[in-house]
């Protein structure tokens, strides 16, 4: 790390109400910016401390700066996490997709991948998300899905995902069969709840409008003028996947997402969406995009452990 003085910063104009806005609770405001740049902050009174490495103290700074322009209104956590993310982003020239047509009316791509992302699924009948966890692959396929539907694109949204244990033995689950995979599919009930409304997705179920299934249900069946969503694709064999993929009928579209480094099939097995990026690669009409931890949406801190990770995977073994 660079060795190098501190940066000030004082916040103009001064206002206490504004202040309090910026920093939120007991400081939560800063104390996410230094977690984000990893850097220290130090205030008193609009007078700011930045140290750290010199370059990521200067990006700390400008990231402070925006901030307190929009303090006027008290700033959440949310807002700050979703606003470092855009100001990651902001160098890039990102350039908008088209809106969606959600209850979430600011749903955007915020990182250029994003961005990429929403628009291959709009052009693409056939588009792979891979990377790793909280980069808004199986939510934006998800309200992507919710937009194709309220635009009479689809009749029909499928989501599926493959029912395999996360690396623990979960043993017999009681219930019948929607109470037996329910645990599997949670992460899209919640994404369709949060972009629909939890009344207006019960009607969808009771109309058969939206299904939800293990992946294993899908052999046979073929899929016409539905969005059909491959959740957690990296659990799928090379056999599913092109069971998965065959099941494509006549004005339908499919997103498949995945995190090829969260794998938790038996040792041995071959990666179905490893085998489907080697095979499909030069395939036209269909496109891929890859995440990685600028992309990543969540608290600032899961960037870093993901980047550590991608680091750590691609250094040599030690001892």
């Amino acid at each position: 790390m660079n060795a190098a003085r501190p940066l000030d910063l004082t916040l103009h104009p001064v206002d206490n109400e504004r202040l309090a806005n910026f920093c939120g609770p007991l400081d939560e405001n800063l104390r996410q910016v230094e977690t984000a740049y990893d850097v220290t902050i130090s205030r008193r009174g609009e007078r700011l401390r930045i140290g750290g490495d010199h370059a990521q103290a200067r990006l700390a700074q400008q990231a402070l700066q925006h901030f307190y322009e929009l303090s006027k209104a008290p700033l959440s956590i949310d807002d700050i996490q979703l606003g470092l993310v855009e100001l990651r982003s902001r160098s890039q020239a990102v350039q908008p997709a088209a809106g969606l047509l959600t209850r979430k009316s600011d749903l955007h791509g915020r990182t250029k991948n994003q961005v990429q992302y929403l628009r291959q699924i709009q052009e693409h009948d056939i588009t792979f998300g891979i990377g790793p966890a909280g980069t808004g692959k199986t939510y934006l396929a998800v309200a992507s899905a919710v937009d194709a539907f309220e635009r009479d694109m689809v009749q029909r949204i499928v989501l599926t995902r493959p029912a395999v244990e996360a690396g623990e033995r979960l043993g017999f689950l009681p219930g019948d069969l929607a109470q037996k995979v329910d645990p599997y599919l949670r992460p899209l009930y919640d994404a369709l709840y949060d972009l629909m409304g939890f009344d207006k997705v019960a009607r969808m179920f009771e109309k058969q409008a939206i299904e939800i299934a293990p992946l294993a249900y899908m052999r046979g069946r073929t899929l016409n003028h539905a969005f059909i969503i491959l959740d957690e694709a990296q659990n799928t064999t090379p056999e599913q996947m092109k069971m998965f993929l065959t099941r494509i009928g006549i004005g339908a579209k499919a997103v498949v997402t995945g995190d090829v480094t969260q794998v938790d099939l038996p040792k041995g097995q071959k990666c179905g969406l490893v085998e489907a990026r080697r095979i499909l690669g030069e395939v036209r009409g269909l496109a891929f995009t890859d995440f990685d931890a600028s992309d990543v949406v969540r608290h600032p801190l899961v960037a870093r452990i993901v980047a550590a990770y991608e680091q750590h995977g691609n250094s040599p073994e030690r001892p």
